[in-house]
């Protein structure tokens, strides 16, 4: 029913009532728990898991007791694997979970927020001290409709902080710069606080800005954005150049975001979370450089906005040799009409169905197609789902994990090339 109820074209409109009930039912059961942390705020299209664990990882580096609540995971030090695909749950989840952090003596919280959580008053009672944005493109207008509405959803998030960083790259920097109390800026191209001296390599990027030299082992153009903002945040608060440099550095990585696959096979594997336009693009760019083909596998998920499946189906077919297009999370829409948009986008491109183009509608067999067609010096991207632990289809969540699915394939390619 509910289903049937959220097609209707003010339904979410209409719903925003209750959405504000819930919200302050949810802060008062838990007795506002966010008022008792210092509370960073991150927010974007792009970026915002990676950005988040930085500025966590970096904050628990020097000393802070610091929690954590992404797409990925949430807590203080043992972090728990975020099983809803949710980034910001729903308001009663979220204020326990911050009740639990604060009991378990954490000072300060990173919180990913959403454009659906602002406009939803899920953050109602939780006080931000640092708003971060990071950028912003086209997504989920299946719910907000419009890009201004978009846009406008985030804005809340800047008109309730303290003190915001805004990405001076991005055009909507400008509307957010009017809401927000006190700002700064940070960019490649632009900003108060500019990038220089940029190094870009397969082990993480390198780079200068104000007096700080900054290194990730996370690699791709888009991480000098997000540990830039990073380091801002721990300029804000305070920190030492040296606790800036070494936290964002002591970050590994993230579980989906640019993770390299390594069974020791002849070729390169990466399972990334980018399921966005802006986001495929950016993970394309950062592997510009690669020598060998470039073998993609994506799909698209049900019920969200099927304006941008051609747009992806063509942004795969212009930087892959081979595009496999496959399920995402379906839900109760059809896969096969799913897939029709990616492969007209694609076609655009050029691409041709059973020679460079393939629907495989497993997400296993179109991974392991992926490999068996992969040779010396290629390039494998699994591209979608990241770190998510279950596929949503028609008759409800399957398990499923795009790193451990790829990885056993692999295994079992090696182990039979092998015999």
């Amino acid at each position: 029913m509910k289903q049937i109820l959220e097609k209707l074209p003010f339904y979410n409109q209409a719903v925003l009532p209750y959405h504000f009930l819930q919200s302050l039912l949810a802060g008062a059961k838990s007795r506002f728990p966010g008022q008792k942390l210092r509370v960073i705020g991150v927010t974007g299209t792009n970026g915002k898991t990676t950005t988040a664990f930085m500025i966590w990882q970096m904050l628990n580096h020097a000393g802070h007791k610091t929690g954590l609540m992404t797409t990925v995971a949430w807590g203080v030090e043992k972090l728990k694997p975020e099983l809803n695909h949710m980034t910001t749950v729903d308001a009663f989840t979220l204020n326990s979970r911050i009740a639990k952090i604060k009991n378990q003596g954490a000072e300060f919280l990173v919180l990913e927020v959403t454009s659906h959580a602002l406009a939803q008053f899920r953050t109602l009672g939780i006080p931000i001290e640092i708003a971060v944005f990071t950028n912003l493109t086209h997504e989920h207008l299946d719910y907000h409709k419009t890009i201004s509405n978009y846009r406008a959803a985030k804005g809340k998030l800047f008109k309730k902080a303290k003190f915001s960083i805004l990405n001076a790259d991005d055009p909507s920097t400008k509307y957010y710069k009017t809401l927000t109390n006190s700002y700064t800026t940070y960019g490649i191209k632009s900003g108060e606080h500019q990038a220089k001296n940029i190094k870009l390599e397969v082990s993480g990027v390198k780079y200068s800005v104000d007096d700080l030299n900054i290194e990730t082992k996370i690699p791709g153009e888009f991480n000098v954005y997000n540990s830039l903002a990073a380091a801002l945040v721990g300029q804000k608060l305070g920190l030492s150049n040296e606790q800036i440099a070494s936290g964002i550095k002591s970050l590994g990585s993230v579980e989906g975001r640019m993770n390299i696959i390594d069974e020791g096979q002849p070729f390169t594997v990466i399972v990334d979370y980018a399921h966005a336009p802006d986001a495929l693009e950016k993970v394309f760019s950062s592997i510009k450089g690669h020598k060998g083909r470039v073998i993609s596998v994506h799909g698209g998920a049900g019920r969200r906005d099927p304006s941008t499946r051609p747009i992806r189906g063509e942004i795969l077919a212009k930087n892959s040799d081979i595009v496999i297009i496959t399920e995402d999370d379906s839900r109760d829409e059809d896969p096969e009409k799913i897939a029709t948009g990616f492969i007209e986008g694609a076609e655009k491109q050029g691409k041709t169905l059973g020679k460079d183009l393939f629907k495989e509608l497993d997400r296993k067999k179109a991974i392991e197609l992926a490999i068996k067609m992969a040779k010396k010096g290629d390039l494998v991207l699994i591209l979608g789902k990241g770190h998510e632990k279950t596929i949503l289809r028609a008759d409800g969540p399957h398990e499923f994990e795009d790193i451990k699915v790829t990885r056993k394939i692999i295994q079992d390619y090696i182990r039979q090339s092998h015999q």
